[in-house]
């Protein structure tokens, strides 16, 4: 019985560490052949000399179970480095089927204290990188359709965060991206449907280099257990959304960590007033807002939900 992914070819960005190397693997043992990404800087927040060590790394981790994998050293927030990327996919491979987007790094302050810079960067690489590799993916995508006269096989995960879903007061940068990733994601889907093309976000939660401060005492797993917050956890979803089970997926945002996945529904109306003439005076919104936010606490308006709770180990 054939492999889910074989036959098809796949870029994973960030994959030298932690969540991308979990994915990169899954998808290699489901069949694909892998561009593993990364930039290989050594600090999360961007710092130290880039390296191919962590690409070389994991693309030989994947060679040696016999899978086949390249390693692609670029930085993803350069636009030529994205193109180069994609094109070392369909050059090596003959075509790109799958984009997983993962690299990022972090530069946490509160808003009142941080700098242009560090918001800069954060949206930088998670943002423009996000879109840098969709862009070219897209844009081989819609060529080989109309080359075609019809759909062909794409699939883009992108990943976003609980951070966005919920807030964090220490990470506006780092926010603003991921709830940036989603807006591109719905994009992207919509305007890569006719192709055949599927675009999903998930909300990973997992114990990288990048969360190792947030998640320190949280769901520690008992001598000799199985980690729950393990980016293998996660890795099985990024390979289902990539195969063609997943066809009918598309424009969803999914949270997923050790042993659950959930289904995260787009924002709805929670209530409407409607003024009593052609448009509302001051006094009226305070008379209709006033008292329903009157009895409300403040987080209620946020999205947190049980989906997004954790307890301390």
């Amino acid at each position: 019985m054939p492999l889910p992914l074989q036959g098809l070819s796949a870029i994973v960005t960030g994959a030298g560490r932690g969540l991308g190397r979990a994915e990169a693997l899954e998808l290699a043992r489901l069949g694909a052949a892998v561009v593993v990404n990364d930039y290989g800087q050594p600090g999360r927040d961007g710092s130290g000399e880039a390296s191919t060590a962590p690409a070389e790394r994991v693309a030989e981790e994947i060679r040696a179970a016999g899978g086949r994998a390249v390693a692609h050293t670029g930085d993803v927030s350069d636009f030529e480095a994205a193109r180069a990327l994609v094109a070392l996919a369909t050059d090596t491979y003959g075509k790109l089927d799958v984009l997983v987007n993962n690299a990022g790094i972090l530069r946490d302050r509160m808003v009142f204290s941080m700098s242009e810079d560090e918001w800069d960067s954060v949206i930088r690489v998670h943002l423009k990188g996000h879109f840098n590799t969709t862009h070219f993916a897209s844009a081989h995508w819609r060529e080989r359709s109309k080359a075609s006269g019809g759909p062909v096989y794409g699939r883009v995960v992108n990943t976003s965060s609980e951070a966005f879903l919920a807030g964090s007061a220490g990470q506006p940068n780092y926010a603003a991206a991921k709830g940036g990733i989603v807006g591109l994601t719905t994009s992207t889907a919509l305007a890569l449907r006719k192709y055949g093309v599927t675009a999903n976000a998930i909300c990973p939660r997992a114990r990288t280099r990048m969360t190792e401060d947030v998640f320190a005492g949280f769901g520690e797993p008992a001598p000799g257990g199985i980690d729950p917050l393990a980016p293998e956890h996660v890795a099985p979803l990024v390979g289902y959304l990539a195969s063609p089970a997943a066809s009918r997926i598309t424009g969803q945002l999914l949270v997923v960590h050790g042993g659950m996945v959930a289904v995260v529904d787009r924002p709805r109306v929670a209530a409407q007033f409607d003024s009593a003439k052609e448009t509302f005076s001051y006094e009226e919104l305070d008379g209709v807002l006033g008292p329903y936010y009157a009895d409300r606490a403040p987080d209620e308006t946020f999205a947190a939900t049980e989906v997004l709770s954790l307890k301390r180990a």
